[in-house]
């Protein structure tokens, strides 16, 4: 045991009163609305605060840790420090892979991920980006209705197996990014509001909007920009993917993200490891991947649904939804040369203009990522069915040339790179049953309304969805999953060892395509990505050196014939 103090936020209550071990102390307000008590504890003890007169003992907003979910007691935890051996790497240009921890293995865990790492050693990635491992509640779920974001979610192994992941996957020579939820807060266990005003008047599709610029909000600010820090600088995280900036509206002059990037780059600083923060947004707004030195926000990178949209329709057929305005060749040709493909222009799905366009000249391309699938692109289909259950693999194998062909910053979700058949489907384990019931009702509602049958939506608190969410990892070694794995590996092969693939260049990207004829040929460099998009053999007008197909090309007096929903990347000059 030993004094230590503990501090809260709380402007609302007029008393706050400390429980350590179930013992109350008597905490005093400063001018600031911290309270503060200096109380002896020890390194594990459990605790909590008592507002007003009720004695409910609350978790701390800034919890390290809740062994017991999120509406029991915080418990005091104190991160070793990582290995110092670790120089980072930078994202741009890299091969990320998206997973989730509860699926991604049959127990769902963080030392369970450990045991898969090495197939994506071999696979090729460079970074493992984990969907939130906030504390959430409930056992299993997306991760994006957390309640304490400074705690790690429990029933994944909690802090001390995060550290062990992270530790794991840089001696590996991997880099990791954690998802972070920074625009809402889920509905369960969420008691923030008895301390202070951390949520706004305002509103976004997933509740209320968190305050960051109404009266109280510097305190809110700091609750997050600390956070963000925290999974760098104590879980040794390389960067985060910022969930929907688009719903944190910040009506200061400083925006918030800008504030962000500041502070991480100078934890970069600090740490002498590159650190990077990747946005979630819909804005087709170049202002934030464009440096704060030339009035941007200075995020590392974004993701780009645009290119996603793009791909997905050409090859897949779809049109429904926001894929109404993509779907042609010279749409996807488009996109991938110019990087977003609504940029000042109409979008029929918004019923207004939309974006802003890209300098390409000025912005690399791998400050974009671009990707044949991400958890939301499955997950929040009707059914959370994935491509591969509804294409040809050799159509599969063309989306992936796409995107890793390209130069654009890399990504793909768990399991995409064998064509795995297990859905991602969305689902939820809240314990109130009130909530439960709406949240299922609610997502059948949903669906309805666009012409789906509500019996064949998964109800989310259904044991059984999650279940059949997890990936089955004995189909990596069968037939045409092997096959397809292999492609994967030398396509990213590809992207690290030939100097044509490294080029981050837009106006360097030439794109050749046939509407009628359904091929389109990427030209970087020396090299080519040719690409047949239609079920028929289709001559490309391109020649060279076969370095890598889905099905065996053939040479004739016009070009190289591609056989139907294949690809092949061709040396088209002598170095």
């Amino acid at each position: 045991m030993s004094e230590r103090e503990f501090a809260v936020w709380a402007p609302r209550p007029d008393r706050v009163q400390l429980d350590v071990d179930g013992t109350l102390h008597a905490m005093e307000r400063g001018a600031d609305d911290w309270w503060r008590a200096t109380v002896s504890a020890g390194p594990d003890s459990c605790y909590g605060f008592v507002l007003d007169d009720d004695d409910t003992v609350l978790p701390d907003p800034r919890s390290p840790r809740q062994p017991d979910g999120v509406h029991a007691r915080s418990q005091l935890w104190t991160p070793t420090a990582p290995p110092q051996d670790w120089t980072g790497r930078s994202i741009e240009g890299a091969t990320i892979y998206e997973l989730h921890v509860g699926t991604f293995t049959p127990s769902g865990t963080f030392d369970a991920a450990i045991e898969k790492l090495q197939h994506l050693v071999d696979l090729g990635v460079d970074f493992v980006e984990l969907m939130p491992v906030n504390a959430f509640s409930g056992t299993h779920g997306w991760g994006y209705d957390g309640v304490l974001w400074y705690a790690v979610h429990e029933p994944y192994g909690g802090p001390d197996a995060l550290l062990r992941l992270v530790d794991a996957c840089h001696a590996l020579g991997l880099g990791v990014l954690i998802d972070a939820v920074f625009n809402h807060l889920g509905p369960s266990g969420n008691y923030l509001p008895r301390f202070g005003p951390y949520l706004s008047s305002g509103s976004n599709p997933w509740g209320e909007s968190v305050n960051i610029g109404d009266a109280g909000a510097d305190e809110v600010r700091r609750y997050i920009i600390d956070c963000a820090l925290r999974w760098m600088r104590d879980f040794g995280a390389d960067g985060l993917r910022l969930d929907a900036v688009h719903a944190l509206v910040d009506t200061t002059a400083i925006h918030i993200l800008e504030e962000l990037s500041t502070e991480t780059d100078a934890l970069a600083a600090e740490l002498g490891r590159p650190l990077s923060l990747i946005a979630e947004s819909d804005m087709n707004d170049p202002r934030l991947i464009t440096p704060r030195e030339k009035g941007g926000l200075g995020l590392t990178a974004q993701w780009d649904d645009d290119i996603h949209h793009a791909i997905h329709t050409a090859v897949s057929g779809e049109r429904q939804g926001y894929y109404g305005d993509f779907g042609t060749l010279e749409t996807l040709a488009h996109t991938l040369t110019h990087g977003y493909f609504h940029a000042g222009t109409y979008s029929s799905f918004r019923g207004r203009r939309h974006g802003r366009p890209l300098d390409t000249a000025t912005i690399p391309a791998t400050r974009l990522l671009a990707y044949t699938l991400t958890h939301d692109q499955v997950g929040n289909r009707a059914t959370g069915d994935r491509p591969s259950q509804n294409l040809t693999a050799g159509q599969l194998s063309v989306k992936a040339a796409l995107v890793l062909g390209s130069p654009y910053t890399a990504m793909l979700f768990m399991g995409e790179e064998w064509g795995s058949s297990s859905p991602f489907q969305f689902f939820t384990s809240h314990p109130e049953p009130e909530l439960g019931r709406a949240t299922a009702e609610g997502r059948k509602a949903e669906f309805a309304a666009h012409g789906w049958d509500a019996d064949e939506i998964p109800d989310p608190q259904d044991p059984e969805t999650f279940t059949r969410s997890k990936l089955d990892w004995a189909e990596v070694t069968e037939g045409g999953h092997a096959r397809l794995l292999q492609v994967y590996r030398q396509l990213i092969a590809l992207r690290h060892n030939e100097p044509d693939f490294a080029d981050p260049w837009l106006d360097h990207l030439r794109v050749d395509y046939d509407e009628d004829a359904r091929w389109i040929v990427l030209h970087r460099g020396t090299s080519a990505v040719a690409c047949n998009l239609g079920d028929s053999a289709v001559t490309v007008p391109v020649t060279g050196e076969v370095v890598l197909a889905w099905d065996d090309p053939w040479a004739d007096g016009a070009g190289t014939v591609v056989p139907g929903h294949s690809f092949a990347v061709l040396r088209t000059q002598v170095r």
